[in-house]
Order: C-alpha cells, then structure tokens, then sequence
C-alpha cells in the first residue's frame, strides 16, 4: 500500500475520531419524566433546568430558577442548577498542601477558589452516558474525566451524577467520583435554586424551613471558615425548628450563606424540610454529606425564564456538601481522596403536598 494511501487512511481516522468526539461533547436538553413529574438536564454542567410538580390545586409549576437557553447558561454566573466541583464551596488563598505539596489554584472570588475555579465541572460538556427518559425508573447519567491540573487540583478524576425519579415524586441525586493516580480533594454539590412556590411567585422569605443542625462553621469576612464551630441557639441561623425564611433574616447584614454541620453521621440523614404555605408543596431534602450550604440568593438580580426577573431572595439553595476550605482545616471531615477508595455523594429530594 503507498504511503499517500495510508497517509489518507489516517486522515479518514482522525477525522471520523474528531467527528466522534464533536458529537460527544454537544449540548444538549433532556427530560427525565414520571406521569405529572419532570424533570430537565443539560450536559452543560450537569445542571438541572427544570423540575415540574403539581401544586395543592392540581397545577403544574416550575420549581427552579433558570433561562431560557442554553447560551445564557453558558454565561452564567450563579451556578444556576449545577454540579459545582472539583472543590464546592471556597479555599481559602485559592491554595492547600497536600502530602508536602503545594497546590496553587486560580482565584475567582477575590484571592480565593469558589466552586472549583473559573472553569469548574459547572461550565463543562459532560458526557450522556445513560439516559430512560420515562418507563419504571427514569434516569440519566452523566460522566466527566477533569485532566491532573485542571483548575491546580491533582490527579486525573473520573466524575458522575445519576439523576433518577422515583415513586411519589422523588428525585435521587448520586454524585461519584474517582481519583485515578494521586490524592486529591472532592467536593461536589448540586447547586439548583429552589423555589417551591413557582420560579415566578417572588421571594421565599415566607417560606417555613427546618434544617437538621444544631451547629454553623463560622466564617471570616471573606466567607472562608475560621475552623472553630458555633451552636445555632439564639441566633438568626437556628432552623431546629420550622420557622419562615425571613423571621430573623433582618439581623444579617445580607441574608444567609452559611455552612451547617448536620447532626447525624449517618450515611443518609435528614437533612431540611421547606414549606410554602401559597402553594402546598413541601420540600423534604436527605442526604449522605456532612454539612449543607444554606443560600437565599442575597443579590440575585438575574433576567430568567420567560424573561421573568429574579430579585434577591427569590429561591434558596440546600447544597449538601462537605465542610468549606476542609483542605486547610485538620478538624474539618476530610475531603481527600485517594485512589482505590472512591467518592459518593447522595441526595434525596421528596416532594409532597399538604394543606395545613
């Protein structure tokens, strides 16, 4: 065979194997659905866009903040729905030594790391590796491989999340990933903005929320964890029992983005309860993490769905999580992991409605 022949076999290879690789990395929009309940992904960040459930009165509405295309997505800055990671959350110093090495990261919250950097997993083309879109068990997977070095961290890392529905109106979120050849921290968490009542029905301040901690990870003026742990007793952060969003949400200088340290060290452990009284649906949120991020979107001012504009206070986040800056805090729940001992995240959401 000449040389001009299989240099234009090669050819033919390489293009057919970028064509393959073009087509995997295309965004796209995919429902997950069981009878009234559905659910919308897209592979650009792993995010959810939608999540349709009936109120008290039979009713069909959107429970989740977003756009309307997969363009503003891209632009996006709030982490609309997303898998944030490698590293959820803050490092403080956008730095962390790791078995005597020194790991600098790109800083994109003033010097520190937030979410995994500027080019987190929340603004990557996964891959669709599974998809049912209805039947008896609705599911898609979704897989990213981030490259040693990607954003500073180390190690090559294979990276999951199922999305599954499941009977009455329950949404599982399974988080998995890999280190393949050194340590490496691992952080994820689901970053969707909830609003219970419809993405349209205004603020969540009159929504009733109990979450599971007696305890908080303080923060210093750049959110960065001080290491010490402060009870929620007596203070605006205490949701032990359900209270409204907004009863004491005056007495902070913003609203709330705080880490809560659940009490439970269980596998799967309660985590939250919300509640909006307008519409009937209740929210009840378990997990295997050990600390949630509690966020009610402080200065949201975003131009979403329909064209409808979110004001601050217009949806809350429960992101479980491991603690924030763990890499720098030795009392922290370790967030390292090695290769051969795998990471797995879980999340249940269980909707419901109710007319008390």
């Amino acid at each position: 065979m000449s040389s001009k022949v299989n240099l234009l076999i090669c050819f033919f290879i390489l293009h057919l194997c970028a064509a393959a690789s073009v087509r995997e990395r295309k965004i796209g929009i995919y429902e997950i659905k069981k009878g009234d309940f559905s659910v919308k992904v897209t592979n650009y960040g792993a995010r959810i866009i939608s999540v349709l459930l009936p109120d008290k009165d039979g009713k069909i509405g959107d429970v989740v903040l977003g756009y309307d295309t997969i363009k503003e997505y891209e632009n996006d800055t709030s982490s609309f729905g997303a898998i944030v990671g490698r590293v959820a959350n803050r490092i403080g110093g956008a730095q962390f030594t790791l078995n005597g090495t020194l790991y600098k990261l790109i800083a994109n919250d003033g010097n520190n790391t937030l979410h995994g950097g500027p080019k987190g997993f929340s603004h990557v083309v996964w891959k669709v590796s599974k998809y049912e879109k209805d039947g008896s068990h609705p599911h898609i997977t979704l897989t990213y491989h981030s490259a040693d070095g990607e954003q500073g961290f180390p190690s090559d890392l294979l990276v999951s999340v199922t999305y599954g529905l499941k009977d009455p109106y329950k949404l599982s979120v399974v988080m998995k990933a890999k280190a393949l050849n050194k340590a490496t921290p691992v952080n994820l968490a689901q970053h969707t903005y909830w609003n219970i009542g419809g993405h349209t029905s205004g603020d969540i301040l009159s929504n009733d929320i109990q979450i599971f901690a007696s305890h908080i990870t303080p923060v210093d003026q750049h959110l960065i964890p001080t290491g010490e742990f402060a009870p929620v007793k007596n203070m605006p952060y205490d949701f032990l029992k359900p209270r409204k969003v907004g009863s004491q949400i005056n007495k902070l200088q913003n609203g709330y983005d705080i880490n809560y340290a659940l009490d439970i060290s269980e596998k799967m452990k309660p985590v939250a309860i919300v509640y909006d009284k307008k519409s009937g649906r209740v929210m009840d949120l378990q997990a295997s993490a050990p600390g949630v991020q509690f966020y009610t979107a402080n200065s949201l001012i975003k131009k979403g769905k329909g064209g409808y504009v979110y004001q601050p206070h217009a949806a809350l986040c429960l992101e479980t999580q491991g603690f924030p800056d763990a890499v720098n805090h030795p009392n922290f729940p370790s967030t390292i992991v090695t290769p051969g001992k795998n990471y797995v995240h879980k999340m249940l959401y269980t909707f419901s409605i109710t007319k008390y």
